[in-house]
């Protein structure tokens, strides 16, 4: 077993020294500031976020797929943003996948952690997952050293796909080869090896980073509003929608709901539809013929 007493998150942190005699107020001092380094620590990796981002852009366009790898905490950040993607841009769930080692049970917690231990079980579920040279395979371990990342990641290379290792250590002999490494050196944890903290806060930014940015990049976003979203939701999506149609065409909020509504809660396709007096099926034709990019179909 590696001793990984010299890494980064592994080490103790000098200011939560006597964590456990400290007030209420004290605790949640040095968590706040020690999480402001893991603001510093993403916006420090943005040149190797941005090459993750071409990545994933260029595989959905290709008819890819964005594929998260992790354990533990990594891995639970990474079924929440593969989760939330598909419900924020109306995209395909299976352009963005998770793969959690072991699985998680119907209360959501981790059926079987031992299988982070397992090099050929992350090798076994890139094939399974069928991943080809289409595909950008992420993988994701705070303390850089799981085995079932490091497997999923050798399998995915040898299956021609684009990988990204995503960490929070600095460089270390046996990491595993990636086109791309993103190294979020937040340091020590308050609490000594819980990377749930900053590492943790570090990793849910970055991906955040990746999935927001490849969607506007596929035009999911126009100037900054999600115009690619289904209102068809609930009240609070129809009115959300029907204020993006009215922003964008200068209509009366009536009149755009309405016209929301007869494009069946799509944004994209409602604003064509007042801007050219068209219906839903001209509208839908535009923005195939565009890629479904909104600003082309209005030639700006």
């Amino acid at each position: 077993m590696r001793n990984r007493g010299s890494f980064l998150t592994e080490q103790r942190l000098p200011e939560s020294r006597g964590l456990d005699a400290m007030s209420t107020e004290q605790i949640l001092a040095i968590i706040n500031e020690q999480d402001a380094r893991a603001v510093a620590a993403a916006a420090a990796a943005r040149a190797e976020v941005a090459r993750a981002v071409d990545f994933v852009v260029e595989a959905i366009r290709s008819g890819g797929r964005l594929i998260y790898v992790g354990a533990g905490t990594s891995g639970g950040l990474a079924v929440l943003d593969a989760a939330e993607v598909p419900v924020t841009y109306g995209t395909d769930p299976k352009q963005v996948q998770a793969i959690f080692a072991g699985g998680l049970n119907t209360q959501g917690q981790f059926a079987d952690v031992s299988a982070e231990d397992s090099l050929e079980e992350g090798e076994r579920v890139i094939d399974q997952h069928e991943v080809d040279g289409r595909d950008v395979v992420m993988g994701i371990a705070a303390g850089g050293t799981t085995p079932f990342v490091h497997g999923a990641l050798r399998a995915s290379r040898r299956r021609g796909a684009k990988t990204v290792f995503c960490c929070c250590v600095q460089s270390f002999s046996g990491e595993p080869q990636a086109d791309v490494t993103i190294r979020l050196l937040t340091g020590p944890e308050v609490v000594t090896g819980s990377t749930r903290l900053k590492a943790g806060t570090a990793t849910k930014l970055v991906l955040n980073a990746i999935t927001t940015t490849a969607m506007v990049r596929l035009g999911k976003v126009y100037d900054n509003l999600l115009v690619d979203g289904q209102a068809d939701g609930c009240s609070k999506t129809w009115d959300r929608g029907a204020r993006m149609v009215m922003a964008l065409t200068g209509g009366e909020y009536d009149g755009c709901l309405d016209v929301l509504r007869r494009a069946n809660g799509r944004v994209k396709h409602a604003i064509l539809m007042h801007q050219r007096g068209i219906d839903f099926a001209q509208a839908d034709r535009e923005l195939t013929e565009h890629d479904g990019n909104l600003r082309a179909c209005l030639g700006d």
